[in-house]
């Protein structure tokens, strides 16, 4: 092959990956690659405030990227890995990420209002800080996650497994904890203004200075196996004496 074609091949190869990545940053890396960004499998290396609002990202790998600040409004994750990677402050605002998986992921900071994050998979993830205003988690699987210090008004978290999760001081504002499993979970100084706690299963869970005295649904039966303190709020009804079979000391 002369050396003009191996150029032509090169500037061909060159002009396909800068398609590929969309504007991306020079070490983001994008695998298996096509023309367009649904054909693309798998992002590593960085790409810190990406532009990616919008875009169609189904079953997109995401392995020990940094993504910190990267824009994904509105974009369709379905299916999606974030397996070890870092999206701290990333918009995700109203973004499809239904059914995906965030396992060791970092999103401190996040914006995931509005999005749909139902069957999503996350032990172990770290959402502190995040703004999940509205976001659906329905069926999401957050055994050990942190969601400390979380905004989450009117959030869904119906059938969501929380066992061992960190809720510290986060705001659950007429949030829906129906079915929610909160085994081991720490609620420890989270306020509960109006949220529903239908069937949710709460054994070992610590309540130590948690505002729940206007949650809804909540029963004494729920609480007898769960742990709270001298500043824990209960509705009215619920005789505190009872909790963790110590009352509050």
């Amino acid at each position: 092959m002369t050396a003009l074609a191996w150029a032509n091949r090169i500037t061909a190869a060159l002009a396909l990956a800068s398609a590929l990545t969309l504007g991306m940053a020079g070490r983001a890396l994008a695998l298996e690659g096509g023309p367009d960004v649904p054909r693309l499998v798998s992002f590593g290396g960085a790409c810190v405030n990406c532009e990616l609002a919008g875009r169609r990202l189904v079953g997109a790998k995401f392995i020990g990227a940094d993504f910190a600040g990267a824009s994904m409004a509105g974009s369709d994750l379905r299916g999606a890995s974030f397996m070890g990677s870092n999206f701290t402050g990333a918009d995700m605002a109203k973004a499809d990420i239904r059914g995906a998986s965030m396992m060791g992921a970092r999103f401190f900071l996040a914006n995931f209002s509005g999005a749909s994050l139902a069957g999503l998979e996350a032990h172990g993830a770290d959402f502190m800080n995040a703004n999940l205003t509205h976001a659906n988690l329905d069926s999401a699987e957050m055994e050990g996650a942190n969601l400390s210090r979380v905004m989450a008004p009117g959030a869904s978290f119906k059938n969501v497994n929380f066992t061992g999760a960190n809720l510290t001081s986060g705001r659950f504002d007429k949030a829906s904890f129906e079915n929610a499993k909160l085994e081991g979970a720490v609620l420890i100084d989270a306020t509960f203004p109006a949220a529903d706690f239908k069937n949710a299963q709460m054994i070992g869970a610590s309540l130590n200075g948690a505002d729940l005295s206007s949650a809804r649904n909540l029963t004494q039966h729920q609480l007898e196996d769960a742990c709270g303190d001298a500043r824990t709020r209960l509705p009215p009804g619920i005789d505190p004496r009872l909790i963790c079979g110590r009352g509050h000391r």
